[in-house]
């Protein structure tokens, strides 16, 4: 099977992967070679314009389909991941349209009531409704357990009115509907946590656009007596944890899968340079050391891709230590991804600093990817809290 973009047959072809992956894979391929010149307008265009436009694109194309209610929604976290991994590798901006459309739709998919699924997810599947997931704050970022913004239920009708703040929303400026993180008190830290559903036109909110390393559409939220009514709770009243903790836990593979897209790309675009350069009587890919580091290069991509494999795979069979794996892969993935990227660069030399450069982009994009949904240096706790502590007793008495 011949594949254009960043997917390597070799890991496509392992029993982690079923033949609808490899089809999905060629096919997802083959339609980010086909838009080349959709990623061109698209970095000609503002962060909103170019979300606004690549939502709608991938809406009309079938890429949001599973996120539709009325077809059939399929619970497969390695195809997300390889939708990612081919976005990625042809457009970041892409990727990231996918990636928040896919991380909103999720918890109403999974918690949503019937009314709610028929009322937002048809417009979400045809990119014709942007949703957005707020659960960041300045003062709680990757620990989700001390989110502070208030939900205050009125005893009089069952409504409930948010006040506070959210911060570094992703499709924050752009978004029709944000699924909100709040507290409304049933106990401490995790236990006082709900999820609501804030449609963008409601009275209260207010949103405060911000700029990123890479251009993208990011805002901070702002809610001042802002009233939902009873049936914006999504899920059970004090289940908002369960709900923020569910969805970032799986889709921490999908992120280690947009890194390896990214590092792919860096690494393509690197050794066509090497091949390509003449320097010192030969090409710049026949000296030991440019030949060491694509090989440290091609090392690292081929940990990423197995890690993120068999992590979406534990995710997609219920492994009950699917979130070990998912942390796993991302940590893995993203920091392995920003030293391929690195490596990169350097090939180049001033080529790859020049500005709109693929790897300039690259270098730019790929950074935020250590941070969101889990920083590495609390994912890395998260691991070491997971460890088989009996391996210990075992060495010991051994």
């Amino acid at each position: 099977m011949e594949l254009t973009t960043s997917f390597d047959p070799e890991v496509l072809a392992l029993p982690f992967y079923e033949d609808s992956h490899r089809r999905l894979a060629e096919e997802a391929g083959a339609w980010c070679d086909s838009n080349r010149v959709l990623w061109e307008e698209i970095r000609a265009l503002d962060p909103d314009a170019a979300g606004r436009r690549l939502v709608r694109a991938l809406g009309t194309a079938g890429w949001l389909a599973e996120l539709d209610p009325r077809g059939a929604p399929v619970d497969d976290f390695r195809a997300v991941c390889l939708r990612r991994e081919a976005l990625a590798y042809a457009e970041d901006l892409a990727d990231f349209a996918f990636s928040i459309q896919a991380l909103a739709a999720t918890p109403l998919l999974r918690f949503g009531s019937e009314a709610q699924r028929r009322r937002y997810l048809p417009g979400m599947a045809a990119g014709t409704l942007i949703g957005a997931f707020a659960v960041s704050e300045k003062e709680a970022g990757s620990d989700v357990a001390s989110v502070g913004l208030e939900a205050v239920k009125d005893a009089a009708d069952g409504s409930y009115v948010l006040d506070g703040r959210k911060a570094w929303i992703a499709n924050g400026t752009i978004a029709d509907v944000f699924v909100v993180i709040a507290r409304t008190g049933q106990g401490p830290g995790p236990l006082g946590l709900s999820a609501f559903l804030v449609p963008a036109s409601t009275p209260g909110l207010r949103v405060e656009r911000i700029d990123a390393i890479a251009p993208r559409s990011f805002a901070h939220l702002s809610f001042e007596g802002c009233r939902l009514p009873a049936d914006a709770l999504l899920g059970r009243p004090g289940k908002g944890f369960v709900v923020a903790v569910d969805l970032l836990e799986r889709f921490r593979t999908t992120v280690g899968a947009a890194a390896l897209g990214f590092a792919r790309r860096a690494f393509d675009t690197a050794l066509a340079h090497v091949l390509g350069r003449e320097a010192y009587g030969a090409t710049l890919f026949d000296l030991q050391l440019v030949k060491a580091s694509l090989a440290d290069m091609e090392v690292q991509l081929n940990a990423a891709a197995l890690l993120v494999a068999r992590a979406a795979w534990e995710t997609d069979r219920g492994s009950r230590r699917f979130a070990r794996h998912s942390n796993i892969a991302k940590v893995h993935a993203t920091e392995a991804a920003q030293g391929v990227v690195d490596a990169a660069v350097q090939l180049l030399g001033a080529a790859g600093i020049v500005q709109g450069s693929v790897t300039e982009r690259l270098y730019r994009q790929i950074r935020s990817l250590r941070v969101y949904e889990g920083t590495s240096e609390v994912l890395r706790m998260a691991i070491a809290g997971s460890l088989d502590m009996r391996r210990a007793a075992r060495a010991t008495a051994a």
